[in-house]
């Protein structure tokens, strides 16, 4: 895979996300179920600071920068302690606010890949039927597409299960 492929495939991907957020009505949004107790709103701010921490490590990396520190406090390290975290930070925020987030982060993130060399290094990792793109910049490995990776294997089946049973699946 080339930059320009792993563009294509982020931009295919970010159509496949909108297409998704049509199908739910913005009033159900902020209704909770989808994911245990979370919104899809809610779910939407959890995988923001994944496409955040991607972008950060990116531009670190082109700058000769260290690793930029994760977008939640250091002192919190297993994945519940960070989500929770997250909720909290974002659980007062309206629906648009998290959307223009959201919307913002996918911009800067084709911003920043576009501005990799040309022939930046991208590795392929199979696992099962799912394919997994990383960017190789010097020694360190970069996951440009973990937003929609993370959704696609953490979380989209709980997102199907629930537009199901709202009545839009």
């Amino acid at each position: 895979m080339n930059k320009s492929e792993l563009l294509n495939w982020l931009l295919e991907e970010h159509q496949q996300w909108g297409a998704l957020l049509e199908q739910i009505d913005p009033t159900h949004l902020d209704q909770a179920g989808v994911n245990s107790q979370w919104s899809f709103k809610d779910l939407i701010a959890h995988l923001i600071p994944d496409g955040l921490r991607c972008i950060a490590s990116l531009q670190a990396i082109q700058r000769n920068e260290p690793e930029p520190p994760p977008p939640w406090p250091a002192h919190l390290q297993t994945d519940d302690e960070i989500n929770a975290w997250i909720y909290e930070t974002n659980r007062e925020r309206s629906v648009r606010q998290i959307l223009d987030e959201s919307h913002q982060m996918f911009q800067h993130l084709f911003t920043v890949v576009k501005e990799l060399p040309d022939d930046v290094k991208i590795d392929t990792v199979h696992q099962g039927e799912r394919m997994y793109y990383f960017v190789r910049l010097g020694d360190q490995r970069i996951q440009p597409g973990y937003f929609f990776d993370h959704f696609h294997d953490d979380h989209e089946q709980d997102v199907r299960a629930w537009l199901t049973r709202i009545g839009k699946g």
